[in-house]
């Protein structure tokens, strides 16, 4: 069974100007009010105008708060328009069955079916409340991206990080192929900050940046 090509094309029918990384609808006439000083705020503000971006009110994005597994899985799932249609079962999956912390009725288990589903690793007993890293949350969105856009495996010239060392071992391929695919950048240091918490507008911007990346590659493999 292929997940890959049926659940990208069903992202094809997304306007190719910007895509969603949440699950709840928010009236596009609203805006986040809070994100006049946040870099990349355009591109929040171009996912929140599809109607599918999860703030934390309809005027309030909380850019600075820190990103849980919970909310991470939810941005990325939602982000990638991850989900079972390609896929045919006996008996639906629960979250409960599948992870031993997440309850069928959270707001997040059906991001986490879905997920998981879709190649992304999620650890069996892992705690939703935990607060991600950018080499984890990276992990989680570069191996998402890898599913859904049937990317082949491809050898790379890793990129000079300087903080390459706090890197965990197995990270390191998933953050240089990041780099590769514009997903993320380094900083003016040249450092990645793989133990810094995550924020709520990074995790965005990046979602944002990895379905720009496919949607671009989609399209020059149309031509």
């Amino acid at each position: 069974m292929n997940l890959k090509k049926s659940a990208f094309a069903a992202m094809a029918t997304v306007t190719l100007l910007s895509f969603s990384l949440g699950s709840q609808v928010f009236a596009a006439e609203t805006s986040f009010k809070d994100l006049d000083s946040v870099a990349g705020k355009e591109k929040i503000i171009s996912l929140k105008d599809q109607g599918l971006i999860k703030g934390v009110t309809e005027t309030s994005f909380l850019p600075a708060s820190k990103v849980t597994v919970a909310q991470g899985v939810q941005f990325i799932a939602g982000g990638l328009q991850l989900s079972l249609a390609a896929i045919d079962f006996n008996i639906a999956p629960t979250a409960s069955g599948l992870f031993t912390n997440v309850k069928d009725n959270a707001w997040y288990a059906e991001a986490f079916i879905n997920a998981h589903y879709n190649r992304v690793d999620i650890p069996k007993d892992v705690k939703p409340s935990q607060i991600l890293t950018r080499e984890q949350f990276t992990s989680m969105l570069v191996q998402g991206v890898e599913a859904i856009g049937n990317l082949p495996m491809i050898n790379i010239k890793p990129a000079d990080i300087v903080d390459d060392s706090q890197l965990d071992p197995s990270y390191q391929g998933a953050v240089q192929r990041s780099l590769v695919y514009k997903i993320n950048t380094l900083d003016s240091n040249g450092k990645f900050n793989p133990k810094a918490e995550i924020t709520r507008a990074e995790a965005a911007i990046m979602v944002y940046n990895a379905v720009d990346f496919l949607k671009f590659r989609e399209a020059a493999a149309a031509e």
